[in-house]
């Protein structure tokens, strides 16, 4: 039968090999670096597929991460068929133009603002969705922080405007 001081070596050989394994883990994550996804996007994710409103989430590049369902109906495509999409394509895909109709461009739009500047936008503006409807929206962006000093992306809210499609 062990001794006493057998099973305390024991443990703290199973600790140590624990905290070994933790630490290769962690280890790997970092090396992973930018191809997991951080934990306020997962969060910001998760708390769009709850809301109501219409929501996009992007990482800090601006890569459009996802869009809720309440999205899919001003948009004109679930994000299972639209899928993931880089800052670049955003503006070219959804065509936004101010209400007089002059072309915006991703830093003119409140989510490239929340981006760019990291601080909070509104606007007016009129999209057309994948499905080839002009719609005008009001879109409300802000950023997302892990930390005072650590951005990690943006979301915008957004919502198609009583006048329903545009002209």
């Amino acid at each position: 039968m062990p001794s006493h001081a057998g099973h305390a070596g024991l443990r703290a050989n199973l600790a140590s090999s624990r905290a070994k394994r933790d630490l290769l883990a962690y280890a790997a994550a970092m090396v992973q670096g930018r191809r997991q996804k951080n934990l306020i996007l997962i969060l910001a994710r998760e708390f769009a597929s709850k809301l109501a409103t219409p929501m996009f989430v992007v990482d800090a590049a601006g890569d459009l991460v996802f869009y809720n369902e309440p999205a899919e109906d001003v948009l004109g495509r679930s994000f299972g068929e639209a899928g993931e999409m880089s800052a670049e394509a955003l503006p070219s895909l959804f065509s936004p133009e101010d209400l007089e109709g002059k072309p915006l461009p991703l830093e003119e739009l409140p989510l490239g603002i929340a981006i760019a500047a990291r601080k909070p936008a509104h606007r007016d503006l009129r999209i057309a969705g994948l499905d080839g409807r002009k719609r005008v929206v009001s879109v409300t962006a802000f950023p997302l922080f892990a930390r005072a000093d650590q951005f990690v992306g943006a979301v915008a809210v957004f919502w198609q405007q009583p006048s329903g499609e545009a002209p």
